[in-house]
């Protein structure tokens, strides 16, 4: 930095200098910091919906009475109204009389804007002789442009380098929590700080291989984890939970960063352990890990060989025909392709399964995977069944037509009566048997009249048959029913 000669400055600015730079001092010496390299040991529980608990532990020094502490590096999205500091080895001897988040942290942009209405020096350099000079001038404005009152005149953007006597104390080159304290304690001691922030979340993702038959499946599970909060977390024991917590609806705005997503290389965990929470479910890793500032990373949460799966081909109807005479009602219909397997022990799996998406693949004749759908799936408790739509078939489809439609004379008053019949062809271009389900939602009260396949009455407006296709054909499936309004 230039060397501020006094000959450049008038009385008034150097007793400016002066006096900040005595108030600074006596601030620095009356401020006791504390950095990560106090933390102990950090603590982070991690929910679904953009909100962590943070336990933060360190070793500060502090002296007898009042004292004021800048908890540093502490997450930019803390929500400060729920900070509690608690002192663990002097329980009861250290109380919070004020506390101050400070999230301006320190930039050109926001140092210039602090000194608008103070003093700072402009160096400014002769293009002649390379010499320099520092000239004094009130910061008058920042909006849309700076505006400077020099010795005689006004002038707007920056003549010069800026050089400022010191930083504001408000503004920090990290987020920092600013507590006044009264110590009755020991010097020495060590303290958690806990509180709820904002920017960090996590999500499962499961990776499925399907066995050449169908029947079988593995499936791992990862824990994808991010961190934009605005600062990390060393050696952290991890937890996550797993539901839906309901949290008051929050008025303030949140600062947020912009994150650098960097996927790190997924960890080789062993599964990790899992147990009831109230209504939740909560998961621990086995191990400390490391999230660091603007990184998504992956940690093992399950694996699982050899569930058993059903797969199924799936036609699904609407009910809007049953009201009126369409005629034609599709070429080539898709029929969707699912799988479905069950959560339970006896199928080699059963435990619960925070919500995600479950990415399915399957080898080709070569071996090598091929990615052939996925879904999501909500969180899923033991003994349930799990349901994946992976696309659709494209070797099986089918043609839909309303055979005839006719509105029937009905005693009852008020009510309307309709008779319908349909044909479905269903075509199969495979070199094996297929069976597809076919649902259709009937509305109304309804009865079936004739019907060319046995069906069953899945729900009060469901009507569902099983048609089995041979290789390389197709089968018609006809029936009529009555519908009342």
């Amino acid at each position: 930095m230039p060397h501020f000669s006094p000959r450049h400055f008038p009385s008034g600015l150097i007793s400016f200098l002066l006096f900040s730079t005595l108030s600074c001092s006596l601030m620095a010496g009356e401020e006791m910091r504390s950095t990560l390299q106090d933390q102990q040991s950090v603590a982070v529980t991690i929910y679904n919906q953009d909100l962590a608990l943070v336990k933060d532990q360190r070793r500060i020094s502090l002296g007898s009475g009042a004292n004021t502490l800048a908890f540093r590096d502490v997450s930019a999205q803390i929500r400060p109204e729920t900070a509690l500091l608690r002192s663990i080895s002097t329980p009861g001897k250290l109380s919070v009389i004020e506390q101050n988040f400070d999230f301006d942290l320190l930039t050109p942009d926001k140092l210039l804007e602090k000194y608008v209405g103070k003093t700072v020096g402009i160096i400014k350099t002769n293009l002649v002789t390379g010499a320099e000079t520092t000239e004094p001038a009130q910061v008058l404005s920042v909006n849309n442009g700076v505006v400077l009152r020099m010795a005689d005149h006004i002038e707007t953007g920056v003549p010069g380098r800026i050089v400022y006597p010191d930083v504001p104390a408000n503004l920090r080159d990290h987020p920092t929590l600013v507590m006044s304290l009264q110590n009755s304690g020991a010097v020495q001691q060590d303290v958690e700080l806990s509180y709820l922030t904002g920017g960090l979340g996590w999500k499962a993702d499961y990776v499925a291989e399907l066995n050449a038959a169908d029947d079988k499946m593995d499936l791992s599970g990862w824990v994808t984890l991010t961190n934009t909060s605005g600062t990390s977390y060393r050696n952290a024991r991890l937890q996550l939970v797993a539901g839906d917590v309901n949290r008051v609806t929050e008025q303030m705005q949140q600062i947020r960063f912009t994150a650098k997503m960097d996927m790190a290389a997924p960890a080789a965990a062993p599964r990790m352990a899992e147990e009831s929470l109230l209504e939740y479910h909560l998961y621990t890793l086995d191990r400390p890990t490391t999230i660091a500032e603007n990184q998504t990373k992956q940690v093992a949460l399950l694996s699982a060989s050899q569930i058993p799966v059903s797969k199924e081909l799936v036609l699904k109807g609407t009910d809007y025909y049953y009201q009126g005479s369409y005629g034609d009602l599709g070429q080539k219909i898709k029929v969707g392709v699912f799988v479905e397997f069950d959560n339970k022990e006896s199928a080699k799996l059963g435990m619960p399964l925070p919500k995600g998406t479950i990415r399915v693949y399957k080898k080709d004749a070569t071996g090598n995977a091929q990615f052939v759908g996925e879904d999501s799936i909500d969180h899923t408790p033991r003994n349930e069944k799990v349901r994946l739509k992976l696309g659709d078939s494209f070797d099986v489809t089918a043609d839909r037509k309303q055979t005839d439609f006719k509105t029937l004379p009905n005693p009852t008053k008020g009510n309307t009566l309709f008779e319908s019949a349909y044909e479905i062809a269903l075509k199969n271009a495979k070199k094996e048997a297929v069976t597809v389900t076919v649902q259709e939602p009937v509305p109304g009260d309804w009865k079936m009249l004739k019907s060319s396949h046995e069906y069953n009455k899945a729900s009060s407006n469901t009507a569902v048959w099983h048609i089995t296709i041979p290789a390389e054909s197709r089968t018609t499936l006809s029936y009529r029913v009555q519908v009342k309004y």
